[in-house]
């Protein structure tokens, strides 16, 4: 029971990244990435912010007819700022697309080599075993393709537990976001 367990597991976590979709997964991830490494440009970024809004609600104040040195002074500052937090964001950006290109990466193998790797190594394995003559003659069926006569084998198991975790997921979805029905106006 143990291997049919920790088969069942895998594929709840497989099938939940499935189902949340990688894009959710590695917008997650980088954000715990980002928290966890305190990154010095996120940090920098976020500085700049700030002191460009109140130099620009600096600005706002200053009218340019008034105190033009001063005026031009802080319109200098204001774009040569704006210009670095464009860099500084093209940077961010560069960097979180080569981190959720990575973690795609990752996860892709994870869901899909994981299932494979599981279904190659247990091939003569049993899951768990049936009472005999359960199923009767389609038990042979569910020892497929090298389980153990009156067993049922990982692959087999494997696809059990997705299709369980797919309809429990649909019902769900049905009871929770039920379709709204259009009525006809005539």
């Amino acid at each position: 029971m143990y291997l049919a367990t920790s088969i069942l597991l895998i594929v709840l976590i497989t099938e939940t990244i499935l189902i949340l979709g990688y894009s959710y997964v590695t917008q997650q991830a980088y954000r715990w990435y980002i928290k966890a490494t305190n990154d010095k440009r996120i940090i920098k970024q976020q500085k700049l912010k700030r002191d460009l809004l109140t130099l620009k609600s600096d600005l706002s104040q200053t009218t340019s007819q008034d105190e033009f040195a001063k005026w031009a002074k802080m319109r200098r500052k204001l774009d040569k700022g704006m210009a670095d937090l464009e860099k500084l964001n093209s940077d961010i950006a560069f960097a979180k697309a080569a981190f959720e290109l990575r973690a795609k990466s990752v996860l892709w193998f994870f869901v899909h080599g994981t299932r494979t790797i599981i279904a190659f190594w247990y091939t003569r394995r049993a899951a768990f075993y049936l009472p005999k003559s359960w199923f009767g003659p389609a038990e042979w069926f569910l020892w497929m393709p090298m389980a153990p006569k009156g067993a049922v084998s990982v692959a087999i198991w494997v696809s059990a537990c997705r299709q369980v975790i797919k309809q429990t997921v649909n019902i769900a979805r049905d009871f929770i976001l039920p379709e709204k029905k259009v009525e006809a106006t005539t």
